[in-house]
């Protein structure tokens, strides 16, 4: 169920994406445009999404002799989901926090901060750990990705309407079948829409995560 409901979620995004194009545009052109966009969205999240997660957060690899307990920890919760050995990451932050990426088991890697490694008794990261184990197993850190990557694809064609309407104030050339009431709507409703909607994925994900780790 719960998988169905993210991927009916994820639809809607795409599908929101494509309107946001056509309000843009108007005719073929913007539901085209709006196409070719959802694609390079879902693949650039597919092949590039863990970089540049990793690189946002200054994250550096590690090996097992520099983190051995980590190292340890997250290899035998590996085996016991019967899980590939991600790649360890360390975020130079003394904020407690953590993150799994990687478009599939195989292609995956977990990030935690200095501070959490600090803070956390063995029990406890234990517990972290094996949540964003569980987001690997299920595949939720793609799913995410996409869905930031969709609504943020959302926002900045949403941004750029609202440039045009402020420095051009809109268009009326029906040859370009620019549509000023769409466009106005996607102002406002379309980032907020965007927002709701991966707020709603993530949710999902992470309940699903926390049992799949408990």
């Amino acid at each position: 169920m719960n998988q169905l409901k993210t991927a009916s979620l994820l639809g809607l995004l795409s599908a929101l994406l494509i309107w946001s194009s056509y309000a843009l545009l108007g005719g073929s052109g913007g539901v085209v445009m709006g196409i070719g966009l959802a694609a390079i969205t879902n693949l650039g999240a597919w092949y590039y999404s863990d970089q540049i997660a990793l690189s946002a957060y200054q994250a550096q690899p590690v090996r097992s002799h520099q983190v051995p307990q980590l190292y340890h920890l997250v290899q035998r919760l590996a085996q016991r989901a019967n899980l590939p050995m991600p790649q360890l990451y360390i975020i130079p932050s003394s904020a407690a926090n953590a993150f799994a990426t990687g478009r599939d088991p195989n292609h995956a890697a977990i990030a935690v901060t200095e501070g959490l490694l600090r803070m956390l008794p063995e029990a406890e990261l234990e517990g972290v750990l094996a949540h964003e184990l569980a987001h690997i197993q299920n595949r939720d850190t793609l799913t995410q990705a996409v869905a930031a990557t969709l609504a943020g694809a959302i926002a900045f064609l949403a941004q750029i309407v609202s440039y045009s309407f402020w420095f051009f104030g809109g268009s009326n050339d029906n040859d370009r079948g620019f549509n000023p009431l769409g466009a106005l709507l996607m102002i406002v409703l379309a980032p907020l829409t965007a927002t709701i909607l991966q707020l709603g994925i993530s949710r999902t994900r992470e309940f699903s995560a926390d049992e799949s780790a408990a």
